[in-house]
């Protein structure tokens, strides 16, 4: 995160009042959550929001500078389309391309992804402003998505995003 962090900074900063920081939720309790969550979260009590740390889920200090026009939206399972909200307002905002940054790259942003490839988005992964805490499968999914979604999915580099992009 250390590394990527900066990236994703420099590409909120070039269109704050476009940027969507999703943040991942626990329950307060295992019990709060429906089916194998429950189990999840049995096994990891000390991530639920009765044992965690409540500054471990904020949204990091850096990136609440850009809060608001930045918009926050909180989400209970790893995909940020699960609830509805982001899609609702997506649409309402006309939007027809996002580019995305994040962790963790094969949990998160990888069920975050495929939501929106299924609503038919152009998804653009950065593939510098995303990290994941296993380097072997980070690296096998940004080589999935070259392989086998290289229609739905494009990857680029920060550097190559902010010289092409003009924020509307």
């Amino acid at each position: 995160m250390t590394r990527v962090l900066p990236v994703v900074e420099a590409l909120a900063e070039r269109a704050p009042s476009l940027t969507i920081f999703t943040r991942f939720i626990p329950p307060v309790r295992a019990e709060d959550m429906p089916g194998r969550w429950q189990a999840y979260y049995a096994k990891w009590r000390e991530v639920t929001r009765e044992k965690v740390d409540p500054s471990l889920i904020e949204l990091m200090p850096s990136l609440k500078r850009f809060v608001p026009p930045a918009a926050v939206l909180d989400k209970m399972v790893y995909s940020a389309f699960a609830d509805g909200a982001l899609a609702a307002r997506l649409e309402a905002d006309r939007v027809n391309t996002l580019i995305v940054t994040g962790s963790e790259t094969d949990v998160c942003v990888l069920a975050s992804v495929l939501g929106a490839v299924d609503r038919g988005y152009r998804v653009i992964v950065v593939r510098d402003a995303v990290c994941s805490s296993s380097d072997e499968s980070h690296d096998a999914l940004l080589e999935l998505y070259h392989r086998r979604f290289a229609v739905q999915i494009e990857v680029a580099d920060a550097e190559e995003i902010i010289r092409r992009w003009t924020p509307v």
